[in-house]
């Protein structure tokens, strides 16, 4: 039931649309081609910013292009500064598996030679 009532506003509603534009039309074809365009606040601060010299031969084009170097020279840095910390980490865990594996083949010679030295103790 519900979907019946929304199908029918929709219809309606697209009807209402379609009787709205048939009525506006005569109106629209007898405006003018083309209207006096006026100059806004907006075109005047662009005149105005445009007669001043610093910004007579300004490109958008170079300041982009100059913006984007920066970004690049940033990001490259970023990338060298996260290399050398990886580089770093990678150093550190090598001299902590190689101590660990020091400390193991130590902790097993000490007790060979525990055990020797008790094996020549005992036949006493």
């Amino acid at each position: 039931m519900l979907e019946l009532i929304a199908l029918f506003i929709l219809i309606a509603s697209f009807l209402g649309m379609v009787v709205i534009v048939f009525r506006k039309i005569p109106v629209l074809v007898s405006l003018p081609a083309a209207f006096p365009v006026k100059d806004t606040l907006v075109i005047k601060f662009k005149k105005r910013i445009g007669e001043i010299s610093p910004f007579k031969n300004f490109s958008y084009e170079l300041f982009l292009q100059k913006i984007l170097a920066k970004i690049r020279i940033l990001a490259l840095k970023i990338e060298n500064l996260t290399l050398n910390w990886v580089q770093k980490l990678k150093e550190s865990y090598q001299k902590k598996k190689t101590l660990k594996i020091d400390d193991y083949w130590q902790k097993i010679r000490k007790e060979v030679k525990r055990k020797e030295v008790k094996k020549v103790a005992k036949p006493k």
